[in-house]
């Protein structure tokens, strides 16, 4: 059962799709590790190829008729190429939303008060974005791959800026309680558990 749904789904998008969003795709039918064994047996079997970036494998329908036609070897050479395109921006993605759960890990270690609450919602707020620009990569490989990774891009630039914003922010708080506080900065920070950018060897393109 799940190895005709699969391969149906396939030959109805003709497009590559990992495990996960044939899962999700299909509304949650069939279980995660079903899905896997029926692309296993279609591999197998010849019914579909199977290609693996980095840690992610990606499945697509071979069309029988045309497996000799040079067009479609041209197509599927700009297929991997563009696959290859997504999975980078996929990686900066997340490679940003762990960067921004550890802002926020920094944040809550400090002392609670009323003017960290907000930041707090704010930075809750864009790993959720980011989350969902992570789900909206992964799912989105179509022909309008070019313009999205475009927005990645202008989106990025966007958090990065944001990012230096808040990062003044918080310097700011920081410069405002050593008004009342007896001993260094430094003191300071290792207390609350502040980290600086050369601390956590924060990539220069953020500091």
């Amino acid at each position: 059962m799940a190895n005709k749904a699969v391969l149906n789904y396939l030959a109805t998008t003709n497009r590559p799709y990992s495990s996960t969003d044939i899962t999700l795709n299909l509304h949650k039918e069939f279980g995660k590790t079903a899905i896997q064994k029926a692309l296993d047996q279609l591999a197998e079997e010849g019914k579909v190829r199977e290609k693996t970036y980095g840690k992610q494998k990606v499945y697509a329908i071979i069309l029988e008729d045309n497996l000799n036609n040079e067009d479609e070897s041209k197509e599927k050479e700009a297929l991997d190429a563009e696959i290859l395109r997504l999975s980078s921006a996929f990686k900066n993605v997340e490679r940003e939303t762990k960067q921004s759960e550890a802002e926020l890990q920094g944040i809550v270690a400090q002392p609670t008060n009323e003017q960290a609450k907000p930041k707090i919602v704010e930075i809750e707020t864009r790993i959720s974005d980011l989350r969902s620009k992570i789900k909206s990569v992964s799912e989105d490989w179509n022909d309008e791959s070019e313009k999205r990774m475009k927005v990645v891009k202008e989106e990025r630039a966007k958090y990065v800026k944001e990012y230096r914003k808040r990062k003044r922010m918080c310097m700011d708080i920081l410069n405002a309680i050593m008004e009342g506080y007896q001993g260094s900065k430094k003191t300071l920070m290792e207390e609350i558990g502040i980290e600086t950018d050369e601390d956590v060897a924060m990539p220069p393109v953020l500091q």
